[in-house]
């Protein structure tokens, strides 16, 4: 059985992107935050044992960090 790796594309409150980058960092599974210009103000990339844990990982924990308006997950997949 592999790991699931994923991007998490954030968008914040307004003048919050510095923050939540912050917060997610302490969040386990999350192997890197980078805060970003465009659409989205935050990207992050997690792992998890499943698609299952992935989807708790963002449902449970990235998702209830204060400040955070919308997530997008993309699964990574090996072509």
């Amino acid at each position: 059985m592999g790991v699931v790796h994923a991007y998490i594309l954030i968008q914040t409150a307004v003048g919050q992107s510095v923050d939540v980058a912050d917060a997610i960092r302490g969040v386990e599974g999350v192997t890197r935050v980078d805060a970003v210009t465009g659409p989205y103000d935050v990207v992050a990339m997690v792992e998890a044992r499943s698609v299952d844990d992935l989807g708790k990982l963002v449902l449970s924990q990235i998702q209830m960090i204060p400040n955070i308006t919308r997530t997008l997950t993309c699964p990574i997949i090996h072509l």
